[in-house]
């Protein structure tokens, strides 16, 4: 599976994004080729090296003669849903105009409908947004990856007049997503990058376990304290005999001054939380006190739930975080017919047409009280008639 990870080393925008998918690889001549569909005309993409940093970068302009001044929602899709792009592209870009569309009649307290798009719904705007869908798509990109966002701080001026920098909507966009302040007085993540990324980003954090194949360097506009580019990784996903590798977060926390008898609530919720897996191990903590170490394992995006979580139903103080790769198993679930019930079971795929078998318990559980037979005997059952009902690939 090929992959990209969208490294935001001074922020994102639909030109440093563009860029970078253009040292990466996508030649303008393809761009061009595939932007034709959208049936426009008054734009032209140019692309030049330059410095930022002292890192060399590609610089993507979008040039626009457009007698348009601003475009409501609708009129942005029916823009895309009248052109001759694939159908994929299609149902992106609409979903991702129509998130934008929705942030800002909600900031502005209007209906979607009614909302102006001004900057956003410019002709720039638009090709940005399917220049970008178009190069993920020629280089065959299967998953997006991308860092915590960092983001600046000050003032900018808009339609609406001067804005807090991250802009209201860029803020909106980024809810849920790993974020970092910058010592930097400028803009660094426009509408558009927050929109791109966290439409099409599967997880945020470190570098994801990768054969790394090539990068692509994209540029901002100006010259910043920090060198101002995003640059892109791409690379086969990394996989072994034993699975397929992911990236998750461990929150650990000990705890040596809560009753024990409400563990039982606590795993429970975080589970319900989006919990992956949690684990209590017993330790020994300082003044010889007896502890409890909790462990949480859960995707990247839960984390700061399951944080919460921690804080307000524990006696906690503090939280370790860390990034972790795992390598999990393909798995399904069968149904397997027993003359005691059906039973599920879990299939965990190995190489080679081989598999993994583990029936539920739950279903195991209540067999065998409801035919008054040991567990034993519904799991060796399951186990054995799962062999004939499995779906062999």
């Amino acid at each position: 599976m090929k992959i990209a990870y969208f490294d935001c080393i001074a922020g994102a925008s639909g030109d440093m994004l563009l860029g970078a998918l253009v040292d990466a690889g996508v030649s303008l001549e393809r761009l061009n080729s595939g932007l034709a569909g959208l049936n426009l005309k008054g734009f032209e993409i140019q692309s030049r090296l330059v410095l930022r940093g002292g890192l060399r970068a590609v610089k993507v302009d979008v040039l626009v003669v457009d007698t348009v001044t601003e475009r409501r929602l609708g009129d942005i899709l029916s823009i895309v849903e009248a052109s001759r792009l694939p159908a994929q592209i299609i149902s992106q870009a609409a979903a991702i105009f129509k998130r934008l569309g929705y942030i800002e009649a909600k900031i502005h307290g209007v209906e979607p409908e009614q909302v102006h798009l001004h900057e956003l719904g410019g002709l720039d705007t638009i090709v940005e947004v399917i220049g970008i869908l178009l190069g993920i798509d020629i280089l065959g990109l299967q998953e997006i990856h991308c860092s915590a966002i960092p983001l600046g701080r000050g003032q900018t001026k808009g339609q609406h007049g001067v804005l807090p920098v991250p802009s209201p909507a860029t803020l909106s966009l980024l809810e849920g997503v790993p974020v970092a302040g910058r010592e930097v007085d400028v803009e660094l993540v426009t509408p558009t990058g927050a929109v791109l990324l966290t439409s099409l980003a599967k997880s945020y954090g470190p570098i994801p376990a990768m054969r790394l194949q090539n990068t692509g360097y994209g540029a901002g506009s100006r010259d910043l304290s920090i060198p101002n580019v995003l640059r892109v990784l791409i690379g086969e996903k990394a996989a072994s005999l034993s699975g397929q590798a992911e990236t998750l977060v461990m929150l650990e926390t000990n705890i040596d001054d809560w009753n024990p008898e409400f563990y039982d609530y606590l795993i429970e919720r975080l589970y319900t939380q989006g919990a992956v897996d949690v684990s209590l191990t017993a330790i020994q903590m300082k003044k010889n006190r007896p502890a409890t170490q909790v462990q949480v394992l859960c995707e990247p995006k839960n984390s700061d739930r399951l944080a919460n979580v921690l804080f307000l139903e524990t006696s906690t103080l503090g939280i370790r975080r860390q990034y972790v790769e795992r390598y999990a198993l393909q798995r399904e679930i069968i149904q397997v017919p027993t003359p005691y019930g059906t039973i599920r079971v879990k299939v965990a795929r190995l190489p080679d047409d081989k598999y993994k078998l583990a029936p539920e318990y739950d279903d195991c559980r209540h067999a065998a009280n409801e035919n008054n037979i040991p567990i034993r005997e519904v799991y060796q059952l399951a186990i054995d008639l799962a062999h004939t009902n499995i779906n062999k690939p």
